[in-house]
């Protein structure tokens, strides 16, 4: 038999409860919205001049640089522009957490730079797995339109 119970541990101030479970939806959208804008914000310079990176795409192993520049370009503009207004929330969020990892492996590794290199794109990476995991919420263009990829 499963139990369904909830599992949280009570918390110290119960009064508080009432106050965290209005916020939780708000803060998830504030995050959401927040990471999808500044991952958009980070591929605008890239949209402008989508083959301005192929040298550094190259660089890295990634052959031919003038499909994956683009294809980089196109991943954090457009991919920020859906996670932030909750369209496709899932598949954007996977496709940047591709980026971030490669990221992640580019500073971590190749620069090596270790952990204090890379750990922004490890804490980027957390915050787009947890999307690609969940998905947007009922405050979210998805929403509005009843389905999520």
């Amino acid at each position: 038999m499963t139990d369904f119970t909830d599992n949280r541990p009570r918390l110290l101030l119960p009064a508080l409860d009432r106050v965290y479970a209005g916020l939780g939806v708000s803060a998830e959208t504030l995050m959401r919205v927040v990471a999808g804008a500044l991952f958009a914000v980070h591929g605008y310079g890239k949209i402008l001049n989508p083959f301005g990176a192929v040298g550094m795409v190259e660089g890295l192993g990634f052959y031919p640089g003038v499909f994956w520049s683009p294809l980089l370009a196109a991943t954090e503009f457009f991919g920020g522009i859906l996670i932030a207004i909750g369209l496709f929330t899932r598949p954007a969020a996977f496709a940047g957490l591709i980026v971030l990892l490669v990221t992640v492996y580019v500073h971590g590794v190749v620069r090596a730079e270790g952990l204090m290199g890379a750990e922004k794109s490890i804490l980027w990476s957390a915050i787009f797995l947890y999307f690609a995991v969940r998905g947007s919420n009922g405050q979210s263009v998805d929403a509005r339109i009843g389905r999520q990829f």
